[in-house]
């Protein structure tokens, strides 16, 4: 594994007004210099002509999941949320999540706790400093340069939080917070996965078993996005599909998350203590394509800080999820689309700086 190094966090230019930084420092460091007029050339994001920019939807237009009824003893209110829950899969591939027994304490205590993290002494988040997807505490701004040609107008902490649980010993108390939070998270997403194996026709625990989920891998991501003098020039995080099963995410109130639908583009305004949840590649996978991995992406504002925590959820290390067989009949016209890949081995892609995503175990067509 490579060590941490804090050549990632360089000093740029004094005079940040000039926005010629050519070297990297965290997006934070960058907003406090004095002076700052404008962004430096190298964090420009330049949008595809086919790019559209956000729209509000209405404010039905969002799937949303009743968790206390996907958890009932009442059949019929179980199978019928079940159904939401394949459409909203198979439609969006996105949804919110309400009444999950998740406090809106512990979301709150977690989320200033993110905030304390990064109003940190740059030396003490400097110690996670690194470009190791494997460091099981990662602190960082941007992506690494052999993968993307700019810079996300971003900071971030990567946690691994299962199988083991890894944590930053400060702030205080911020890991037993961060620690219940997972654990809660994960008992919100295994009972999804129940939902959506019955959704597919499969076995309630289907999901869970062939993807090895009781040691499956479990990352912690928070992502700082600081006010942007020019907005309309950089981009939080561009856009891109997750590679897990399911990833939950909360943020600050502060908007900046969007959703593609049938090629246009949603802001999501979320319902007040709600999770935000969109599919992974490897439901997508397992799914033989029923379900889609959603493309979504981070604006930035020029007003407000705006904090995110994705939990994505996957399966462990060392399984390769393929297509569900009961999902495939080559006879019918159901052929596989998809090869299986260890998942460690579908991420070890992005240590090497090269791409990962679904076309590389797509079945080629003959």
């Amino acid at each position: 594994m490579a060590p941490a190094t804090s050549s990632l966090f360089a000093e740029t230019s004094t005079d940040m007004s000039r926005a010629d930084a050519t070297k990297r420092i965290s997006v934070k460091t960058l907003v406090e210099s004095p002076g700052l007029t404008s962004i430096p050339t190298n964090y420009s994001y330049s949008t595809n002509p086919n790019e559209s920019a956000g729209s509000n939807p209405n404010e039905d237009t969002f799937p949303v999941i009743d968790f206390s009824l996907l958890t009932s003893d009442d059949p019929h209110k179980r199978s019928k949320t079940i159904q939401d829950l394949d459409r909203a899969c198979q439609d969006w591939g996105f949804f919110m999540v309400v009444n999950h027994g998740v406090s809106e304490s512990l979301m709150k205590e977690v989320l200033e706790g993110c905030q304390e993290f990064f109003n940190l002494p740059v030396e003490e988040k400097m110690e996670y400093a690194g470009r190791d997807i494997w460091q099981p505490i990662r602190f960082g701004t941007g992506v690494d340069v052999k993968v993307e040609k700019f810079f996300f107008w971003r900071d971030f902490l990567k946690v691994i939080v299962h199988p083991q649980f890894h944590f930053p010993n400060k702030p205080k108390g911020f890991s037993e917070v961060a620690r219940e939070y997972c654990k809660r998270t994960r008992e919100v997403t295994t009972e999804l996965l129940r939902g959506i194996s019955k959704g597919l026709g499969l076995e309630e625990c289907y999901i869970e078993k062939k993807t090895d989920f009781d040691a499956g891998f479990q990352l912690f991501a928070v992502n700082l996005y600081p006010p942007c003098p020019q907005p309309e020039l950089a981009i939080g995080i561009p856009a891109h599909t997750d590679h897990s099963l399911l990833t939950l995410l909360i943020e600050n109130e502060i908007g900046g998350l969007q959703i593609q639908h049938n090629g246009e583009w949603f802001n999501v305004n979320p319902i007040p203590n709600s999770f935000l949840v969109n599919t992974g590649d490897h439901l997508e996978i397992l799914s033989n394509g029923r379900y889609k991995s959603v493309s979504h992406r981070a604006v930035v504002n020029n007003t407000a800080t705006r904090i995110s925590i994705a939990v994505p959820h996957g399966p462990s290390l060392e399984t390769a999820v393929g297509p569900a067989p009961e999902l495939v009949d080559g006879e019918s016209g159901r052929p596989a689309i998809y090869m299986p890949m260890k998942f460690k081995d579908y991420l070890e892609r992005l240590l090497e700086g090269r791409p990962c995503n679904l076309d590389h175990v797509r079945v080629p067509v003959a």
